[in-house]
């Protein structure tokens, strides 16, 4: 089965494209907005983050790695990066500097991999520029009273396509302090002209005919794309929150200034909730990847957390879900543990890797229909339950003893890949050390066949399939466990002896 996405533009699934095996230089070309870099980045950011991980995997794991190009900016340039500056009375580059470092670490530690170009938007200024003074000589801008740039909006007629903004929406919506120097309120800021209580230091050289000053945001992405992917993309992914104004203001303004179309693929991710509602400090729900570190939850419990639900749905981040995740991870890897032991073999994480990237055309096993749900629109919840069903069928074949040797390496690496390769969940096998402790656990664990049921169920009533996780409920409570749905999970019980 093909790769497929929801396409946000068409409100559709479509099938991505596929590249030219046979022609190098056909690649995928791929674009995800990267982070404002003036503060520590929350969970919220990273749920966007690890789900384009999950993506860029998808794709490699598809087309190849040598077929995708992967490019997210940063953004270092912009009201909240300067206001931080200001307030800190610090160098603008050494804000950026600062917090640019913090986010690559807290994507190290979440697996995530690297873009294969990370480019900033100081660093493309010439290349805003000059797409700003494209679109003043096709008649798509104009210069301000105060100096400023600012694209037509009445220039481009498929302007709000994307988020089906209707146009009273739009004028109350994009309605802005500078709106005496546009020629209509909705109109938005391509260049923005040099105010020193707002800017300090922070200035450039204007386009042809403007004031000095520093890019609108919107422009940056644009300008980047066009320099490191071309006029025209595959794919472009965010969170629901860029889909207006940011996202639609880069259709206007690059299919504008190129003249052909932007994007082929749009794909948003929904936001993320924390005990049922938005993240605020004020709350007390507002979570950093250090804040949870800190808590004792490891970077993979949270990525698996981040994960867990359906990318395109809100998903309801609570701390029992951290715990539920570190409990699954822990269980899959010693079933892993298990099946090494059984098969006499100890293969260790490079000899996993050297075998994988070896090889993409490994046959899947017995995770075939879980790699199947993955890619079909990122079913992550079904995806998941296949996954433990898999599992659990791996178990039934080694207690009845038809796992052969070379049908446990076939299950073990695709295991591997699955949780490995494709989720991006690091899965090291225990230590010895490790290995001892989970056995010095077992009586206070869950037992691995019951989570699986329990994985399998909870993606059952995922997908409204209530008679398989009515079936599922009863085999939990045949072997003496009952299981407590929430809003946001589930959790496991003994039940207790009459």
């Amino acid at each position: 089965m093909a790769l497929k996405l929801y396409e946000s533009l068409s409100r559709s699934l479509r099938e991505l494209r596929r590249p030219d095996p046979t022609n190098p230089a056909d690649v995928f070309t791929f674009y995800n907005c990267g982070p404002t870099v003036y503060a520590p980045a929350h969970i919220g950011n990273f749920r966007t983050a690890v789900v384009n991980d999950v993506i860029r995997r998808l794709l490699e794991l598809e087309f190849g790695p040598t077929k995708v190009k992967h490019v997210r900016n940063l953004t270092d340039v912009d009201d909240r990066t300067i206001a931080q500056a200001l307030k800190e009375k610090r160098p603008l580059a050494e804000i950026t500097q600062k917090w640019t470092e913090k986010y690559q670490a807290d994507s190290a530690a979440l697996n995530c991999l690297i873009p294969h170009v990370q480019p900033t938007a100081t660093g493309h200024i010439k290349e805003q520029v000059s797409m700003i003074e494209v679109l003043m000589e096709k008649g798509n801008a104009y210069r301000g009273a105060d100096g400023s740039v600012y694209f037509k909006i009445d220039s481009f007629p498929e302007y709000g396509a994307l988020s089906r903004i209707k146009d009273r929406e739009l004028k109350i919506t994009d309605a802005s302090a500078d709106s005496d120097h546009k020629d209509s309120v909705s109109d938005f800021a391509l260049w923005k002209a040099y105010k020193p209580s707002e800017d300090g230091e922070v200035k450039w050289p204007g386009p042809k005919g403007a004031a000095e000053g520093r890019p609108g945001w919107h422009i940056e992405c644009s300008a980047m794309i066009k320099k490191h992917l071309g006029d025209t993309i595959d794919l472009h992914t965010g969170g629901v929150d860029l889909l207006f104004p940011h996202h639609e203001n880069e259709i206007a303004q690059s299919n504008c200034c190129n003249g052909v179309t932007f994007a082929r693929h749009w794909y948003h991710s929904e936001h993320l909730l924390v005990d049922g509602t938005s993240m605020s400090k004020s709350k007390g729900n507002y979570y950093t990847l250090s804040d949870l570190v800190e808590k004792g939850y490891s970077p993979m419990a949270v990525r698996y957390a981040l994960l867990a639900g359906h990318p395109r749905k809100q998903l309801n981040f609570t701390l029992d879900s951290l715990h539920a995740a570190e409990k699954a991870i822990s269980g899959i890897r010693n079933r892993l543990y298990e099946m090494g032991v059984y098969g006499n073999v100890l293969f260790f994480r490079q000899e996993f890797e050297s075998v994988l990237t070896a090889d993409d055309d490994l046959e899947w096993g017995l995770f075939a229909e879980a790699w199947e749900l993955l890619k079909s629109d990122l079913n992550m919840p079904a995806a998941l339950g296949a996954a433990f069903s898999a599992i659990s069928h791996i178990t039934d074949l080694d207690l009845s003893g038809k796992l052969t040797t070379e049908r446990w390496r076939l299950e073990f690496l695709s295991a591997y890949r699955f949780f490995n390769r494709a989720l991006g969940i690091d899965l090291q096998l225990p230590t010895v050390e490790e290995k001892k402790r989970l056995e010095s656990d077992q009586s206070k664990t869950t037992p691995d066949e019951i989570t699986a049921l329990a994985e399998q169920r909870w993606a059952a009533k995922q997908a409204k399939d209530f008679a398989t996780a009515d079936k599922l409920r009863a085999e939990l409570t045949a072997a003496g466990w009952t299981m407590l749905d929430r809003k946001d999970g589930y959790s496991l019980e003994p039940l207790k002896k009459a």
